[in-house]
C-alpha cells in the first residue's frame, strides 16, 4: 500500500510539468493516494460471490497486484484462462485518506477507478457504492458516508465481471478463444487502470474542457460542478505561459455547467500568433487553473483544480490534413498499446512515456492507438512530446441493439474523457468494419455507423472523423485505405496521383471491399493509407505461429522490405499520409519495427531515416 502527491517543478501548480505519474492529468489536484499495489483477491468461478455476501467479509485466498490484469505476469496471479468474474479487496488505511487532504466533518472522500474491464459492482465496509460498465472508462465514488469513525482503516471490496464469451461488449483485440490466434491477443479483465483516492469541499469542479479557437485567439473553457450552486458560487479562470498570466476572467456559476470564452491578448497580433501554437515540432501548453470561490463576498477557496491545453486547429480541405491551417503530412504507426508482461495495462507510468519516446524517436509524428482507448497518461505525454494521435475506440464483434448500445455510451464517455488533450486530431468510431460486417449491403449498419459519426461531431466538431477506417467509408472527413501489398512497385502505381486513388476509391479496394458506399462523392477529403507494411521478421525467439503479411529473412532484408513499401508511398503526389504497421511486435504478430521488449530490429538511425523519406522531415 502506498500513497503519492502530485510532484510539480515549480511552486505555482503548474499541470503541463506534473511527472506524468497521475491518473487524471487534465484535471489535477496536488494531493492524492495512490492505491496500487498488493490486494487480496479470488476467482468466482462459481459466481456465487453475491449471494454468500463476499462484499461483508472477503476471505480471498490470492493475492494480486493492481492495476495488472489477473491474465498478466505481473499481476502476479498470471493465469489467461477464462474467469468471467473476480474479486479483489484491501484495506484504506488512515495515512492514505491524509495523503488526500481528508478530514471528517469538512471534506468529501472520493474513490477513483481508471478502467475495470467490464463491469464493476464496489463496497465499503458493506456499503455498496454503486456498479459500472464499460472497460476502458473511468468511474468514481463519493465513500464520505460509508467510512467507518470508529475503525482505523475501511475494507474495499470490488467485484468484475468480463466475460469473454460476449462479443457484444467493446473488446478491441482481446481474444473471445481461449488461446491467442490470428491477430487477437490475451484478454485484459479487471482492474487495469489506476484506482486512487482524492478529496474535495462538498462544492467541486467535476469537468474542464478547453476548445480553443486558433482564428480568434480564444479557448472555451468548459467547467461542470457535481452540483447546481445554492449559494453565491464564483469561478476564477486563469490561462498562463510559462508562468506569465496570458488571461483571467471571473464569472458567476448559475448552474452545474458554466462555459466561457476566453480571449488571449497576444494573439491578436498577426505576426506573433503562431508562437503559443502547439504542434509536433513545438508542443507549446498553456496551463489553465480554476479556483471555486463559494462564497465570493469572503473569497473563500472551495476548489482548485489545474489543467493544460494547447492552441491548434485540425481539419482538412483541398485534399489536405490541416494542422493550425496548413497542410502537415501524417506520418503515423499503429501501435496495439499491449505489453507481455501486463497485456493493455501499462508495466508503469514511465513505460508510457517511453512509448511516446520511441515513436517520435524513429521519425513518426503521429501514432493510431488501435483498438483501445488509451491510458490518459500516455496521451499527457503526445501532449508533452508533440506526438499526433488518432483515437480509435475498442470494437465489438456483433451487430445487435446491445452492442448498439454499449459502443455508443463507452464511445461518449470516451470523448468526454479526452476532448481537450492537443494531441488527438482525428476521431475513428470503427475499423475495418468490425460490429457491421454487412455495412455494404445492410441499411441499419450504414445508418448506426453514421449516427457514430454524427454523434461524434456532436460532441466534438473540432476534429475529422473516420467513420470506418479501412474501408466501406459511410461519411468520413478523411479517406482511409488499408492495403498490405508487399511489392512497392505495386503500391507505387497504386497511389501514384490523383487520378490513381480516385480511381482505386471507386470501386473496389486493396482487401475486396468497397471503398466508398452510399454513392459518396470523393471530393477534396485528403486521402491516406492507414494501414500497410505489416512486415514479419522475429529478431529474437521466432513464435511457432510468427506471422505478418510478408516476411523478411534477416535484419537488413526487413529494412529494404520496408525502405520499399514507404518509398512507394513517398513518391505518391496524392497523399496526406500514412500509418505503418505496426511499433511493437505483438505476441504472434511479429510485425513490428520493435520487438515486443521495444528493442529496434534495425538501427534506430537507419530506420529513421527510411521512415522520414515521406514527407517533410521530423
Amino acid at each position: 500500500m502506498s500513497s503519492s502527491h502530485a510532484r510539480l517543478d515549480d511552486e505555482v501548480l503548474r499541470a503541463s510539468r506534473q511527472d506524468g505519474t497521475y491518473p487524471r492529468p487534465q484535471l489535477l489536484r496536488p494531493n492524492w493516494a495512490d492505491l496500487s499495489g498488493t490486494w487480496s483477491f479470488a476467482f468466482d468461478d462459481a459466481n456465487e460471490g453475491l449471494a454468500k455476501h463476499w462484499f461483508d467479509a472477503p476471505a480471498f485466498d490470492r493475492e494480486i497486484v493492481v492495476p495488472f490484469p489477473f491474465e498478466s505476469e505481473a499481476s502476479g496471479i498470471h493465469d489467461p484462462s477464462f474467469h468471467p468474474v473476480v474479486w479483489y479487496s484491501r484495506e484504506l488505511t488512515a495515512d492514505e485518506l491524509a495523503a488526500t487532504g481528508f478530514s471528517a466533518g469538512d471534506r468529501r472522500l472520493h474513490l477513483h477507478f481508471g478502467a475495470v474491464d467490464y463491469r464493476a459492482q464496489v463496497w465499503l465496509n458493506g456499503v455498496h457504492l454503486g456498479a459500472h460498465e464499460g472497460g476502458h472508462t473511468p468511474f468514481s465514488f463519493d465513500v464520505t458516508d460509508a467510512l467507518d469513525s470508529s475503525s482505523a482503516t475501511q475494507l474495499l471490496v470490488v467485484r468484475a465481471e468480463d466475460d469473454p464469451l460476449d462479443v457484444s461488449q467493446p473488446r478491441g483485440k482481446q481474444d473471445w478463444r481461449l488461446e491467442p490466434h490470428s491477430i487477437w491477443y490475451h484478454r485484459t479483465s479487471g482492474i487495469w487502470q489506476p484506482v486512487w483516492l482524492e478529496s474535495t469541499a462538498d462544492t467541486f469542479v467535476t469537468l474542464l474542457h478547453t476548445t480553443p479557437n486558433v482564428p480568434e485567439g480564444t479557448v472555451t473553457l468548459r467547467v461542470d460542478l457535481n452540483r447546481r450552486p445554492t449559494t453565491d458560487v464564483r469561478l476564477k479562470m486563469a490561462v498562463s505561459c510559462e508562468g506569465d498570466e496570458l488571461a483571467t476572467v471571473s464569472v458567476a456559476a448559475r448552474d452545474i455547467g458554466t462555459t466561457v470564452v476566453v480571449h488571449l491578448p497576444l494573439q491578436s497580433n498577426g505576426q506573433a500568433y503562431e508562437e503559443l501554437l502547439w504542434s509536433p515540432e513545438h508542443p507549446r501548453l498553456l496551463d489553465v487553473s480554476v479556483t471555486v470561490l463559494e462564497d465570493a463576498a469572503s473569497a473563500q477557496v472551495a476548489d482548485e483544480v489545474y489543467s493544460y491545453f494547447g492552441m491548434r486547429s485540425a481539419t482538412v480541405a483541398g485534399g489536405h490534413f490541416l494542422l493550425n491551417d496548413r497542410p502537415y503530412y501524417v506520418r503515423s504507426v499503429l501501435n496495439q498499446g499491449y505489453w507481455p508482461e501486463s497485456h493493455l495495462a501499462a508495466p508503469s507510468a514511465a513505460a508510457l512515456k517511453r512509448e511516446a519516446e520511441l515513436i517520435k524517436e524513429l521519425g513518426f509524428n503521429a501514432t493510431r492507438v488501435h483498438q483501445k482507448f488509451e491510458d490518459p497518461r500516455f496521451l499527457f505525454w503526445a501532449d508533452v512530446l508533440g506526438l499526433l494521435v488518432w483515437a480509435e475506440t475498442p470494437g465489438t464483434f456483433e451487430f445487435s441493439p446491445r452492442a448498439i448500445t454499449r459502443m455508443s455510451a463507452e464511445w461518449t464517455a470516451v470523448i468526454e474523457r479526452d476532448l481537450s488533450h492537443p494531441s488527438i486530431v482525428t476521431w475513428v468510431p470503427l475499423n475495418e468494419s468490425w460490429g457491421v460486417q454487412h455495412i455494404a449491403h445492410d441499411s441499419r449498419m450504414r445508418a448506426y455507423a453514421q449516427s457514430l459519426v454524427s454523434l461524434t461531431r456532436a460532441l466534438d466538431p473540432s476534429r475529422p472523423v473516420v467513420s470506418n477506417d479501412g474501408w466501406e467509408h459511410v461519411d468520413s472527413d478523411i479517406l482511409s485505405i488499408h492495403d498490405y501489398e508487399w511489392s512497392g512497385e505495386v503500391l507505387g502505381d497504386r497511389y501514384r496521383d490523383k487520378d490513381a486513388c480516385e480511381a482505386l476509391l471507386g470501386g473496389i479496394g486493396p482487401a475486396g471491399r468497397r471503398m466508398l458506399l452510399a454513392g459518396q462523392e470523393i471530393g477534396e477529403r485528403p486521402v491516406m493509407v492507414t494501414e500497410f507494411g505489416g512486415i514479419s521478421y522475429a529478431s529474437k525467439q521466432v513464435p511457432d505461429d510468427a506471422w505478418g503479411y510478408s516476411t523478411a529473412t534477416s535484419s537488413d532484408d526487413f529494412v529494404d522490405r520496408l525502405d520499399a513499401v514507404l518509398g512507394a508511398l513517398a513518391e505518391s503526389s496524392a497523399l496526406a499520409g500514412f500509418c505503418y504497421t505496426q511499433l511493437v511486435d505483438t505476441l504472434q504478430e511479429t510485425n513490428g519495427l520493435l520487438a515486443d521488449d521495444r528493442t529496434p530490429k534495425a538501427d534506430m538511425a537507419t530506420l529513421r531515416r527510411v521512415i522520414t523519406r515521406s514527407g517533410p522531415a521530423a
